[in-house]
Protein backbone atom coordinates (compact mmCIF):
# COMPACT_ATOMS: atom_id res chain seq x y z
CA UNK A 1 0.00 0.00 0.00
CA UNK A 2 2.85 2.39 0.83
CA UNK A 3 4.39 1.86 -2.62
CA UNK A 4 1.04 2.60 -4.29
CA UNK A 5 0.81 5.98 -2.60
CA UNK A 6 4.46 6.72 -3.41
CA UNK A 7 3.85 6.16 -7.12
CA UNK A 8 0.56 8.05 -6.98
CA UNK A 9 2.34 10.99 -5.29
CA UNK A 10 5.06 10.94 -7.97
CA UNK A 11 2.48 10.78 -10.77
CA UNK A 12 0.55 13.74 -9.38
CA UNK A 13 3.81 15.62 -8.92
CA UNK A 14 4.70 14.96 -12.56
CA UNK A 15 1.48 16.55 -13.77
CA UNK A 16 1.86 19.54 -11.46
CA UNK A 17 5.48 20.16 -12.35
CA UNK A 18 4.91 19.77 -16.07
CA UNK A 19 2.12 22.33 -15.90
CA UNK A 20 4.35 24.73 -13.99
CA UNK A 21 7.12 24.55 -16.60
CA UNK A 22 9.50 22.38 -14.58
CA UNK A 23 12.38 20.69 -16.37
CA UNK A 24 12.31 16.98 -17.17
CA UNK A 25 15.18 14.73 -16.13
CA UNK A 26 15.16 11.16 -17.41
CA UNK A 27 17.34 8.74 -15.42
CA UNK A 28 18.32 5.60 -17.35
CA UNK A 29 20.31 2.83 -15.66
CA UNK A 30 21.83 -0.21 -17.31
CA UNK A 31 22.76 -2.63 -14.56
CA UNK A 32 24.02 -6.15 -14.13
CA UNK A 33 23.78 -8.24 -10.98
CA UNK A 34 20.10 -7.51 -10.31
CA UNK A 35 18.02 -10.62 -9.56
CA UNK A 36 14.46 -11.02 -10.82
CA UNK A 37 13.18 -10.42 -7.30
CA UNK A 38 15.21 -7.20 -6.90
CA UNK A 39 14.65 -3.63 -8.08
CA UNK A 40 16.77 -0.55 -8.73
CA UNK A 41 16.16 2.64 -6.75
CA UNK A 42 17.40 6.21 -6.98
CA UNK A 43 18.10 8.08 -3.75
CA UNK A 44 19.12 11.70 -3.34
CA UNK A 45 18.89 15.08 -1.68
CA UNK A 46 15.48 16.14 -3.05
CA UNK A 47 12.05 15.04 -1.87
CA UNK A 48 11.36 13.60 -5.32
CA UNK A 49 14.53 11.56 -4.87
CA UNK A 50 13.30 10.25 -1.53
CA UNK A 51 15.36 12.49 0.73
CA UNK A 52 18.18 9.89 0.81
CA UNK A 53 15.78 7.05 1.63
CA UNK A 54 17.47 4.18 -0.27
CA UNK A 55 14.24 2.26 -0.87
CA UNK A 56 11.69 4.97 -1.62
CA UNK A 57 11.88 5.88 -5.33
CA UNK A 58 11.88 2.78 -7.52
CA UNK A 59 12.94 2.94 -11.14
CA UNK A 60 10.72 1.23 -13.71
CA UNK A 61 12.07 -1.96 -15.24
CA UNK A 62 12.24 -1.69 -19.04
CA UNK A 63 13.97 -5.00 -19.77
CA UNK A 64 16.30 -7.46 -18.06
CA UNK A 65 19.11 -4.91 -17.79
CA UNK A 66 17.53 -1.45 -18.05
CA UNK A 67 15.63 0.64 -15.51
CA UNK A 68 14.47 4.24 -15.85
CA UNK A 69 12.42 6.98 -14.23
CA UNK A 70 11.44 10.47 -15.34
CA UNK A 71 11.21 13.25 -12.77
CA UNK A 72 10.56 16.99 -12.98
CA UNK A 73 12.64 19.54 -11.05
CA UNK A 74 12.77 23.28 -10.69
CA UNK A 75 15.35 24.98 -12.90
CA UNK A 76 18.56 25.75 -11.03
CA UNK A 77 18.23 22.87 -8.54
CA UNK A 78 21.46 21.20 -7.47
CA UNK A 79 20.84 17.47 -7.26
CA UNK A 80 22.95 14.81 -5.57
CA UNK A 81 21.98 11.15 -5.92
CA UNK A 82 23.04 7.51 -5.91
CA UNK A 83 21.54 4.16 -6.91
CA UNK A 84 20.71 1.19 -4.69
CA UNK A 85 18.79 -2.05 -4.70
CA UNK A 86 16.59 -0.72 -1.90
CA UNK A 87 19.13 -0.51 0.93
CA UNK A 88 22.52 1.08 1.58
CA UNK A 89 23.75 -2.49 2.10
CA UNK A 90 23.15 -2.90 -1.66
CA UNK A 91 24.48 0.40 -2.97
CA UNK A 92 25.99 0.68 -6.47
CA UNK A 93 29.80 0.79 -6.12
CA UNK A 94 32.83 1.29 -8.34
CA UNK A 95 34.44 -1.63 -10.14
CA UNK A 96 37.05 -1.92 -7.37
CA UNK A 97 34.31 -2.11 -4.74
CA UNK A 98 34.88 1.39 -3.36
CA UNK A 99 31.93 3.63 -2.57
CA UNK A 100 31.55 6.26 -5.31
CA UNK A 101 31.02 9.96 -4.86
CA UNK A 102 27.51 11.31 -5.18
CA UNK A 103 26.31 11.98 -8.70
CA UNK A 104 25.82 15.73 -9.19
CA UNK A 105 23.48 17.56 -11.56
CA UNK A 106 22.53 21.21 -11.84
CA UNK A 107 19.12 21.34 -13.51
CA UNK A 108 19.39 23.77 -16.44
CA UNK A 109 17.47 22.00 -19.23
CA UNK A 110 15.49 18.89 -20.09
CA UNK A 111 17.97 16.04 -20.27
CA UNK A 112 18.42 12.30 -20.22
CA UNK A 113 21.15 10.82 -18.01
CA UNK A 114 22.58 7.35 -18.61
CA UNK A 115 24.39 5.28 -16.00
CA UNK A 116 26.02 1.86 -16.13
CA UNK A 117 26.31 -0.23 -12.98
CA UNK A 118 28.44 -3.35 -12.99
CA UNK A 119 28.90 -3.96 -9.28
CA UNK A 120 26.89 -3.62 -6.10
CA UNK A 121 28.02 -3.44 -2.51
CA UNK A 122 28.43 -6.90 -0.99
CA UNK A 123 25.72 -8.14 1.30
CA UNK A 124 27.59 -6.85 4.31
CA UNK A 125 25.38 -7.14 7.38
CA UNK A 126 24.72 -3.99 9.30
CA UNK A 127 26.65 -3.98 12.55
CA UNK A 128 24.86 -2.70 15.60
CA UNK A 129 27.30 -1.81 18.32
CA UNK A 130 24.64 -2.18 21.01
CA UNK A 131 22.43 0.09 23.04
CA UNK A 132 23.19 3.75 23.52
CA UNK A 133 25.79 4.12 26.26
CA UNK A 134 24.73 6.58 28.94
CA UNK A 135 21.74 8.86 29.29
CA UNK A 136 20.13 10.67 26.37
CA UNK A 137 17.21 13.07 26.14
CA UNK A 138 15.08 13.56 23.03
CA UNK A 139 13.31 16.67 21.76
CA UNK A 140 11.05 15.84 18.84
CA UNK A 141 10.06 18.17 16.00
CA UNK A 142 12.22 21.03 17.23
CA UNK A 143 11.42 24.01 15.02
CA UNK A 144 13.52 26.78 13.49
CA UNK A 145 12.21 29.72 11.52
CA UNK A 146 11.97 28.85 7.83
CA UNK A 147 13.27 25.31 8.44
CA UNK A 148 11.68 21.89 8.59
CA UNK A 149 11.24 20.51 12.13
CA UNK A 150 13.87 18.07 13.32
CA UNK A 151 14.66 15.93 16.35
CA UNK A 152 17.38 16.82 18.83
CA UNK A 153 19.18 14.24 20.97
CA UNK A 154 21.25 15.24 24.01
CA UNK A 155 23.86 12.91 25.55
CA UNK A 156 24.80 13.57 29.17
CA UNK A 157 28.14 12.66 30.79
CA UNK A 158 28.19 9.87 33.43
CA UNK A 159 28.26 12.12 36.51
CA UNK A 160 25.71 14.67 35.28
CA UNK A 161 22.92 13.56 37.64
CA UNK A 162 25.17 12.89 40.64
CA UNK A 163 27.09 16.19 40.68
CA UNK A 164 24.47 18.92 40.57
CA UNK A 165 26.95 21.77 40.90
CA UNK A 166 29.17 20.98 37.95
CA UNK A 167 28.82 22.65 34.53
CA UNK A 168 30.01 21.18 31.23
CA UNK A 169 31.38 22.08 27.81
CA UNK A 170 29.09 21.24 24.89
CA UNK A 171 29.77 19.64 21.50
CA UNK A 172 27.11 20.15 18.82
CA UNK A 173 27.08 17.55 16.02
CA UNK A 174 25.38 17.57 12.61
CA UNK A 175 23.42 14.55 11.30
CA UNK A 176 22.33 13.80 14.85
CA UNK A 177 20.50 10.58 13.99
CA UNK A 178 23.89 9.08 13.05
CA UNK A 179 25.79 10.12 16.17
CA UNK A 180 24.75 7.69 18.94
CA UNK A 181 22.31 5.08 17.70
CA UNK A 182 22.89 2.57 14.86
CA UNK A 183 19.15 1.90 14.66
CA UNK A 184 18.43 5.48 13.61
CA UNK A 185 21.59 6.00 11.56
CA UNK A 186 21.04 6.50 7.83
CA UNK A 187 23.48 3.74 6.90
CA UNK A 188 23.28 1.33 9.83
CA UNK A 189 26.46 2.52 11.57
CA UNK A 190 26.73 5.31 14.10
CA UNK A 191 29.63 7.54 15.13
CA UNK A 192 29.73 5.83 18.57
CA UNK A 193 30.19 9.28 20.08
CA UNK A 194 28.57 8.03 23.28
CA UNK A 195 30.86 5.03 23.71
CA UNK A 196 34.00 6.97 22.76
CA UNK A 197 33.25 9.97 24.98
CA UNK A 198 32.26 7.69 27.87
CA UNK A 199 35.52 5.71 27.56
CA UNK A 200 37.70 8.83 27.38
CA UNK A 201 35.93 10.39 30.37
CA UNK A 202 36.25 7.24 32.48
CA UNK A 203 39.92 6.97 31.55
CA UNK A 204 40.49 10.53 32.74
CA UNK A 205 41.66 11.59 29.28
CA UNK A 206 39.07 14.31 28.65
CA UNK A 207 36.81 16.52 30.71
CA UNK A 208 33.15 15.56 31.01
CA UNK A 209 31.12 17.01 28.11
CA UNK A 210 27.55 17.22 26.86
CA UNK A 211 26.97 16.20 23.23
CA UNK A 212 24.00 17.52 21.24
CA UNK A 213 23.02 15.68 18.06
CA UNK A 214 21.05 17.79 15.57
CA UNK A 215 19.06 15.57 13.20
CA UNK A 216 19.09 16.53 9.53
CA UNK A 217 16.04 16.87 7.27
CA UNK A 218 15.36 16.25 3.59
CA UNK A 219 16.76 19.77 3.05
CA UNK A 220 20.19 18.64 4.27
CA UNK A 221 21.86 19.41 0.96
CA UNK A 222 20.81 23.06 1.20
CA UNK A 223 20.95 23.56 4.97
CA UNK A 224 24.57 22.42 5.10
CA UNK A 225 26.01 24.94 2.65
CA UNK A 226 26.26 28.69 2.04
CA UNK A 227 22.68 29.08 0.82
CA UNK A 228 19.63 30.91 2.18
CA UNK A 229 18.66 27.74 4.07
CA UNK A 230 22.24 27.32 5.27
CA UNK A 231 22.28 30.76 6.86
CA UNK A 232 18.85 30.12 8.40
CA UNK A 233 20.16 26.83 9.78
CA UNK A 234 23.18 28.53 11.38
CA UNK A 235 20.95 31.21 12.88
CA UNK A 236 18.67 28.47 14.21
CA UNK A 237 21.56 26.83 16.08
CA UNK A 238 22.99 30.10 17.40
CA UNK A 239 19.76 31.94 18.23
CA UNK A 240 17.39 29.15 19.27
CA UNK A 241 18.95 25.75 19.87
CA UNK A 242 22.02 26.82 21.84
CA UNK A 243 20.04 29.18 24.15
CA UNK A 244 17.58 26.32 24.73
CA UNK A 245 20.36 23.85 25.62
CA UNK A 246 22.02 26.42 27.89
CA UNK A 247 18.71 27.02 29.70
CA UNK A 248 17.83 23.33 30.10
CA UNK A 249 21.24 21.96 31.06
CA UNK A 250 24.18 22.97 33.23
CA UNK A 251 26.46 24.08 30.45
CA UNK A 252 29.52 26.28 30.23
CA UNK A 253 27.96 28.56 27.60
CA UNK A 254 30.97 30.63 26.55
CA UNK A 255 32.69 30.10 23.20
CA UNK A 256 35.77 28.61 24.86
CA UNK A 257 33.64 25.67 26.00
CA UNK A 258 31.47 25.25 22.90
CA UNK A 259 32.45 23.09 19.92
CA UNK A 260 30.79 21.84 16.75
CA UNK A 261 31.42 18.83 14.49
CA UNK A 262 30.19 17.29 11.26
CA UNK A 263 31.13 15.30 8.18
CA UNK A 264 30.99 15.88 4.43
CA UNK A 265 28.51 18.72 3.81
CA UNK A 266 28.01 18.64 7.58
CA UNK A 267 31.71 19.52 7.86
CA UNK A 268 31.22 22.50 5.55
CA UNK A 269 28.44 23.96 7.72
CA UNK A 270 30.51 23.08 10.80
CA UNK A 271 33.41 25.13 9.51
CA UNK A 272 31.03 27.94 8.57
CA UNK A 273 29.60 28.02 12.08
CA UNK A 274 33.03 28.46 13.65
CA UNK A 275 34.19 30.90 10.98
CA UNK A 276 31.07 33.08 11.11
CA UNK A 277 30.38 32.77 14.85
CA UNK A 278 33.77 32.55 16.62
CA UNK A 279 32.15 34.30 19.59
CA UNK A 280 29.85 31.24 19.92
CA UNK A 281 32.01 28.29 18.73
CA UNK A 282 35.74 28.23 19.39
CA UNK A 283 36.31 24.67 18.12
CA UNK A 284 35.24 22.82 14.96
CA UNK A 285 35.86 19.21 13.91
CA UNK A 286 35.50 18.77 10.15
CA UNK A 287 35.50 15.16 8.90
CA UNK A 288 35.73 14.43 5.15
CA UNK A 289 34.98 18.07 4.46
CA UNK A 290 33.18 19.32 1.34
CA UNK A 291 35.06 22.62 1.47
CA UNK A 292 35.93 22.80 -2.22
CA UNK A 293 34.43 20.32 -4.68
CA UNK A 294 32.11 20.60 -7.67
CA UNK A 295 30.15 23.85 -7.28
CA UNK A 296 31.25 24.32 -3.66
CA UNK A 297 34.16 26.58 -2.73
CA UNK A 298 34.46 28.01 0.76
CA UNK A 299 38.25 28.21 0.49
CA UNK A 300 38.00 31.52 -1.35
CA UNK A 301 35.96 32.95 1.52
CA UNK A 302 38.93 32.39 3.82
CA UNK A 303 41.43 33.59 1.23
CA UNK A 304 39.47 36.83 0.77
CA UNK A 305 39.07 37.44 4.51
CA UNK A 306 41.03 40.50 5.66
CA UNK A 307 40.03 40.79 9.32
CA UNK A 308 41.81 39.78 12.49
CA UNK A 309 42.69 36.15 13.15
CA UNK A 310 39.71 34.35 14.65
CA UNK A 311 40.23 32.64 18.00
CA UNK A 312 39.24 29.12 16.89
CA UNK A 313 40.74 25.62 16.89
CA UNK A 314 40.15 23.46 13.82
CA UNK A 315 40.40 19.69 13.43
CA UNK A 316 40.42 18.35 9.85
CA UNK A 317 40.18 14.68 9.02
CA UNK A 318 39.69 12.58 5.90
CA UNK A 319 40.16 9.14 4.42
CA UNK A 320 41.90 8.32 1.17
CA UNK A 321 39.47 6.10 -0.74
CA UNK A 322 36.54 7.00 -3.01
CA UNK A 323 34.79 10.26 -2.21
CA UNK A 324 37.26 11.11 0.53
CA UNK A 325 40.09 11.09 -2.01
CA UNK A 326 38.10 13.63 -4.07
CA UNK A 327 37.48 15.81 -1.02
CA UNK A 328 41.07 15.83 0.26
CA UNK A 329 42.46 18.48 -2.17
CA UNK A 330 39.87 20.99 -0.97
CA UNK A 331 40.86 20.37 2.63
CA UNK A 332 44.52 20.81 1.74
CA UNK A 333 43.76 24.12 0.03
CA UNK A 334 41.77 25.29 3.05
CA UNK A 335 44.62 24.48 5.41
CA UNK A 336 47.07 26.43 3.24
CA UNK A 337 44.65 29.38 3.23
CA UNK A 338 44.40 29.22 7.02
CA UNK A 339 48.17 28.99 7.43
CA UNK A 340 48.48 32.14 5.33
CA UNK A 341 46.16 33.81 7.85
CA UNK A 342 48.41 32.86 10.77
CA UNK A 343 46.94 29.55 11.91
CA UNK A 344 49.55 27.04 13.11
CA UNK A 345 49.67 23.25 13.13
CA UNK A 346 49.33 21.55 16.53
CA UNK A 347 48.25 24.84 18.05
CA UNK A 348 45.30 26.03 15.96
CA UNK A 349 45.01 23.19 13.43
CA UNK A 350 45.26 19.40 13.43
CA UNK A 351 44.91 17.42 10.20
CA UNK A 352 44.70 13.63 10.22
CA UNK A 353 44.53 11.45 7.10
CA UNK A 354 43.73 7.74 7.04
CA UNK A 355 44.64 6.69 3.49
CA UNK A 356 42.78 3.38 3.84
CA UNK A 357 39.47 4.84 5.06
CA UNK A 358 36.20 5.28 3.17
CA UNK A 359 33.63 8.06 3.47
CA UNK A 360 31.43 6.54 6.17
CA UNK A 361 30.16 6.75 9.74
CA UNK A 362 32.08 3.58 10.53
CA UNK A 363 35.35 5.29 9.55
CA UNK A 364 34.54 8.50 11.44
CA UNK A 365 33.67 6.45 14.54
CA UNK A 366 37.24 5.12 14.56
CA UNK A 367 38.67 8.65 14.53
CA UNK A 368 36.31 10.79 16.61
CA UNK A 369 38.51 10.34 19.69
CA UNK A 370 41.10 12.57 18.06
CA UNK A 371 39.15 15.87 18.10
CA UNK A 372 37.70 15.02 21.51
CA UNK A 373 41.25 14.88 22.87
CA UNK A 374 42.26 18.02 20.96
CA UNK A 375 39.29 20.03 22.25
CA UNK A 376 38.59 18.63 25.72
CA UNK A 377 41.80 17.01 26.97
CA UNK A 378 42.52 17.27 30.70
CA UNK A 379 46.21 17.81 29.93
Amino acid sequence: MKRFFVFLWIAVSFLTYAQNGQLKINFVVQASGVADSESVFISGNDELLGGWDPGFVKLLKRNDSTWSQTLWFQKGKNLEFKFTKGSWDYEAVNKDGSIPANNFLKVISDTSLHFQITKWKNREPRINYGQITGTVKYYHDFEGEGLKPRDIIVWLPPIYESNLEKRYPVLYMQDGQNVFDPTTSSFGYDWRADEVADSLINAGAINEIIIVGIYNTTDRGFEYRYSPLGYKYMDFIVSKLKPFIDSEYRTLPDAKNTAVAGSSLGALITFMLAWNYPNVFSKAACFSSALKIQDLNYVDTVINYSGAKKDIKLYFDNGGIGLDADLQPGTAEMIIALQNKGYEFDKDIIWFVDKNAFHSEKAWAERIWRPLLFFFSKK
